[in-house]
């Protein structure tokens, strides 16, 4: 028998609250458990895959008014993991080094509407060009098309039991973000970025 709040009638109703502390902490267990492992899990997969080796890459060089220079072969950006943490602020040396991502919202240029180019945070190399930006909805800084498809890479990425394309700067590997077949028009395509990853620079 049942009284009307749902207890048995005539029970000892003192162990519900056990009950649940028991439940709460098993899945708060079970949810760091899940960001451990998705931690641990990352840099052997996009980050490693986009690990810095030494050699050239050819790339295509802008101004910062946006404007097209040339296409150049250059030597890749190599540094130690040490050099990098020297260089960049601790939460984008996360995203950009270990493949890290910023909560959505919290970026400087999710709803940046100036006119410019974004770059790499790390290297400088040109990467998006504020005509190429929309809003995706999604808190994130999103691009239809890299300024120059020779400027970025793009990685499998096989973590969180999905499969997606990771982006990573074609010049010294930082990870930007993914991108999506789900953008606008004329490209179709979603190119989502950490703003930790960019620098931007207004157009004068």
């Amino acid at each position: 028998m049942f009284g009307q709040n749902g207890e048995e009638s005539g029970g000892n109703s003192a162990g519900q609250p056990d009950l649940r502390r028991r439940v709460f902490l098993a899945s708060m267990g079970a949810a760091l458990g899940g960001a451990l492992l998705w931690r641990w899990r990352k840099p052997y997969t996009i980050a490693q895959a986009a690990k810095s080796e030494p050699g050239e890459v050819t790339i295509v060089q802008f101004s910062d008014d946006g404007k097209r220079l040339e296409r150049v072969k250059i030597a890749k950006v190599v540094k130690t993991e040490e050099e990098w943490r020297k260089q960049l602020p601790p939460g984008v040396f996360e995203i950009t080094r270990h493949a890290d991502t910023e909560f959505a919202y919290s970026g400087k240029y999710w709803n940046l509407h100036d006119k410019g180019i974004y770059r790499c945070i790390c290297c400088d190399n040109a990467l998006f060009k504020s005509a190429t930006k929309f809003d995706s909805g999604t808190g994130w800084p999103s691009f239809w098309e890299p300024i120059a498809k020779e400027n970025v890479r793009e990685i499998s990425d096989n973590t969180l039991g999905m499969q997606r394309i990771a982006v990573a700067c074609k010049e010294c590997d930082a990870h930007l973000g993914h991108v999506f077949d789900d953008g606008p028009r004329p490209t179709g395509l979603r190119y989502c970025m950490n703003s930790a990853s960019l620098r931007f620079v207004k157009a004068v």
